[in-house]
């Protein structure tokens, strides 16, 4: 019989299974994929760790979670400075000085406020009733046809006018000449990939790969006390007041024999008639060298039951409906819900870390200085 059944070897799981390994407990972590990790699974290839499920680069102002998180793994210096593509013009990310140079062939913070001020004057734009309207609100309409748009577009699969004004509360702009796209005051990848982290996490607890709860639901509640459950919480209840809408991504992966196929990391790729949102170069997260590349074109796509979701869509009705399952879970009396998909939000990563944490602190007191 064990403590906790860990439905999920995500980030939000290993935490907690690492939390409930300090406070004594015996944990059976199970996933349904063949591998540990979820969406931060990283893999060897060529020497390069490639992140299998998209870009992930770690940030944070807490120093506690970075004190935690680097209690696994040696972090680099790397800083996230994408480049953005539109047709054949190149811009860097976020929206700084650099961009503004770029795209208009200004210098000075006072002409980029100046051009921007005046299109959104020009827009007249008083209550923005869409994406769009709102974004040209903000930025104006330079920056939204070219940067904001197509990439929305994509990765919402419907037109801008038709996705409310709130999913854009604001969009960055920097006045200044910095390419990091993240403010906080940590930032890196771990060298050696994040595998390795979440295998240290779940070290000394039994975990089971290729097992999905939901048709062995029987058999596995039996095996525990309890049950931290990390998959659809609609899913868990059975869709009874229907389905949680998501997005979802396709990854394609190729190795090339090139040492450097794009000089960054991350190129997006804004305008539409690109069907992928960008192009990942895994090498360059740790500085790699060798003579071959990994590239991964990442496309949005359809969710539907048995795709993968991984980006919940928080409009109204979806958050309503959610609350209606939370009200459910509100009552279980041996059963708790973490991460993106349980509580129907999308996470960073110091973030999940942070409400896993909190988690594991509700259930064994809060950590002792180790």
């Amino acid at each position: 019989m064990y403590d906790y059944l860990i439905v999920g070897a995500g980030l939000f799981g290993a935490v907690f299974a690492e939390r409930a390994g300090k406070a004594g407990k015996k944990c059976l972590i199970i996933d349904k994929r063949p591998h540990i990790a979820g969406n931060i699974y990283t893999k060897e290839v060529e020497g390069i760790q490639v992140h299998m499920y998209g870009a992930h680069i770690f940030h944070t102002s807490n120093k506690d979670i970075w004190d935690y998180i680097q209690s696994f793994a040696s972090f680099n210096r790397y800083t996230n400075a994408p480049i953005a593509k539109y047709k054949d013009e190149l811009y860097n990310l976020p929206f700084n000085m650099n961009t503004f140079h770029q795209m208009w062939g200004i210098s000075t913070p006072a002409e980029a406020k100046e051009k921007i001020n005046r299109q959104i004057q020009e827009a007249g734009i008083t209550s923005p009733q869409n994406l769009e309207e709102q974004a040209i609100s903000l930025v104006g309409t330079d920056i939204y046809e070219k940067l904001v748009k197509g990439y929305t577009e994509k990765q919402w699969g419907c037109k801008a006018t038709d996705l409310p004004a709130f999913i854009i509360k604001r969009l960055p702009v920097r006045f200044t000449y910095d390419n990091n796209y993240f403010n906080d005051k940590y930032q890196g990848i771990p060298e050696g990939g994040y595998t390795q982290i979440v295998e240290k996490m779940l070290d000394g607890h039994e975990v089971r790969l290729n097992c999905d709860f939901i048709k062995n639901r029987e058999t596995l509640s039996v095996k525990a006390h309890k049950i931290l459950y990390t998959g659809m919480i609609d899913e868990f209840y059975g869709y009874r007041f229907g389905e949680l809408a998501y997005r979802s991504l396709r990854f394609d992966t190729e190795t090339l024999p090139t040492d450097n196929y794009q000089g960054c990391a991350v190129v997006n790729y804004t305008d539409y008639e690109i069907p992928y949102t960008r192009i990942i170069e895994h090498k360059h997260f740790e500085y790699g060298t060798g003579p071959s590349t990994v590239i991964t074109r990442e496309y949005p796509a359809v969710w539907q039951r048995g795709t993968e979701p991984y980006y919940p869509i928080n409009d109204a009705n979806n958050n309503a409906l959610y609350n209606r399952y939370k009200e459910l879970a509100d009552q279980e009396q041996n059963v708790l819900f973490g991460g993106r998909l349980g509580m129907y939000q999308y996470f960073d990563m110091h973030k999940v870390i942070e409400a896993a944490l909190v988690c594991a602190a509700k259930e064994f007191g809060p950590a002792t200085n180790e």
